[in-house]
């Protein structure tokens, strides 16, 4: 049994890397026994998700003391080897994912499945991709996991024809590719400057590199920050983000709605790790741009420009595109004014927009039926592809499923409590979650502070996340009244059931959240204290005994010499990834 447990760590990346590649074996028109894999495969990444929450809670410490657990492939001991670490951080992200990608397969499971080629094995590889970006404990595996994500979302972009999507869907890939190449410029000079990519040995081995060398490091870290803001759809970065994730397929925006957070994990796992006074050379929280202030500016100014783009959008689907924008922009001003406290309400936040935005894509395009019945697809585009009933935008009986009584008062009420959720209004857990960062803010000063002697950024940021909410609520009332009160006629959709179910559990999950915001504050409480203290993780990760400690030239020679004898060690003395 405690074997077992112990391999967990490596499922949410063998089970989509193995059910997406059984699928290609599938002919194309195998649609039924494509679906039974992807969606067996789906519960198995959630099971497993599930069970590393359990473990990570402290339930099993004589398996994985302190809630963390790292598991070596092939038995090679950081920092040589490649390593998996799970702590309640990465947990958290496994246990989104696996839910979100869950609902949004069964949605893609009515119509979507049908518009393209591949779609399944795609849609399994960028679930692989996330959870091992979350997983991986060093840069060079983060790389490679996220551009394995990448490969997959550019097929999923581009899924299900159409001229705007196809424009938006190759500036997309454009964007990404260069975002590609300065990442691996940054991780290239860190390795350069430091001799390591394991996460938590360069965090050992940073402080003591002599002063050329640490200029290197942080010219890395300044590059694979850019690389980072860019996934993560920051300001001045994210102009690629709004027409992409508009012109998506609705399941591929819910499941790209989590990929922005990719990046923003990644600077909040190495910036905490980098948060040594002595690594960033003055610049509390990290190098820049991981150091608080840079996080609490770029956050500002993301947040303002998605608050303002969701009140220009006309469409509900690129409505909600800038609402992950915003919801970017939050979570980078909360973690910039920092603090445990702040870090530990940030990732509250992270879950409850990542479920509002992920159920939002889905239902933008069921009420975009009210207005227009179908997606528009060409008659030929769907016979090349073998759609089994070729959609006919003229022809609202066309639309297939069964009728789901009272489909409006679905569509409304859901639309509704979207709307709560990205603004932040109570009763659900988008206002836990904002009330819970406007109080840690608070809680960063003295109790006995004056409020006239609160800090600039405090004041900053209460005004920033309430008007953000305010505007919110204007933008989202103007496009309610359009959608469901306007003067034109409004056509009663006809909705399958697959469809409706995913975004009413995302929903539900968002109340169970709420009303279970006590034990849920407390797992991420502990979560945001980790991220503050993380020497737990690098003694967890770098075994605690002499690796701990930052390696000389001499001794990583002498270690690389001693297993020449072994195998695995080119002539050159260089081990191979």
């Amino acid at each position: 049994m405690n074997t077992w447990i112990q391999h967990l760590p490596i499922f949410p990346v063998v089970v989509p890397l193995v059910a997406g590649a059984a699928m290609l074996l599938f002919a194309e028109a195998r649609r039924t026994e494509r679906a039974i894999v992807a969606l067996c495969a789906a519960l198995a990444n959630l099971a497993a998700a599930v069970a590393l929450i359990y473990v990570v809670s402290d339930a099993m410490p004589e398996i994985w003391p302190d809630g963390i657990s790292v598991y070596l492939l092939g038995g090679w001991q950081a920092p040589f080897g490649i390593v998996l670490v799970v702590d309640r951080l990465s947990a958290v992200m496994l246990l989104l994912n696996a839910v979100l990608a869950l609902a949004s397969l069964v949605y893609a499971q009515a119509r979507w499945k049908k518009m393209g080629p591949h779609f399944q094995s795609l849609f399994q590889f960028i679930v692989m991709g996330i959870n091992g970006a979350f997983l991986t404990g060093d840069l060079f595996n983060l790389f490679v996991f996220v551009e394995v994500l990448l490969a997959a979302s550019y097929g999923l972009a581009l899924h299900g024809l159409g001229a705007a999507r196809v424009k938006a869907g190759l500036h997309y890939i454009a964007v990404n590719l260069a975002g590609s190449f300065v990442f691996l410029i940054g991780v290239s000079l860190i390795y350069g400057a430091s001799g390591t990519l394991n996460m938590a040995d360069l965090a050992a081995r940073v402080p003591t590199l002599p002063d050329g060398d640490r200029i290197l490091f942080e010219a890395g870290a300044a590059i694979l920050g850019v690389a980072f803001l860019l996934k993560a759809g920051a300001w001045p970065l994210n102009f690629w983000l709004p027409a992409t994730y508009s012109a998506a397929a609705p399941p591929v925006a819910a499941i790209f709605s989590i990929m922005t957070k990719v990046g923003i994990y990644a600077l909040l796992r190495l910036g905490s790790l980098l948060s040594d006074p002595s690594i960033s050379s003055g610049n509390l929280g990290g190098p820049a741009p991981f150091g608080d202030g840079w996080l609490f500016g770029i956050g500002l100014v993301t947040l303002v420009l998605g608050t303002a783009g969701m009140l220009a959008a006309r469409q509900p689907q690129r409505l909600a595109a800038y609402c992950v924008i915003a919801s970017a922009g939050t979570l980078l001003t909360a973690l910039g004014l920092g603090g445990a406290g702040m870090k530990s309400a940030a990732l509250f936040y992270l879950v409850s927009s990542v479920l509002a935005t992920g159920a939002f894509f889905m239902l933008s395009e069921m009420i975009e039926r009210t207005q227009r019945s179908g997606e528009n697809v060409p008659e030929d585009a769907a016979e090349s592809f073998d759609l089994e009933e070729p959609l006919d935008p003229s022809r609202p009986d066309e639309a297939v499923g069964i009728v789901i009584p009272a489909a409006m008062a679905f569509l409304g009420m859901s639309f509704i409590a979207c709307a709560l959720l990205v603004t932040g209004l109570p009763p659900l857990s988008g206002f836990v979650a904002k009330f819970w960062i406007l109080s840690a803010a608070l809680e960063t000063v003295p109790s006995d502070m004056p409020l006239e002697a609160l800090p600039t950024s405090i004041w900053v940021l209460w005004a920033a996340v309430l008007g953000s909410s305010l505007i919110g609520v204007i933008a989202l009332c103007k496009m309610g009244v359009r959608l469901f009160w306007n003067s034109g006629e409004i056509v009663t959709p006809q909705l399958h059931l697959v469809e409706a179910a995913p975004v009413a559990v995302l929903l539900l999950l968002s109340v169970a959240l709420a009303v279970g915001a006590g034990p849920a504050s407390d797992f991420l409480g502990l979560a945001g204290h980790s991220l503050s203290s993380p020497q737990t993780y690098i003694d967890a990760v770098l075994g605690g005994g002499p690796l701990s400690n930052a390696l000389h030239e001499t001794e990583v020679i002498e270690v690389i010499e001693g297993l020449g004898g072994v195998g695995g060690v080119g002539e050159t003395g260089g081990i191979g990834r």
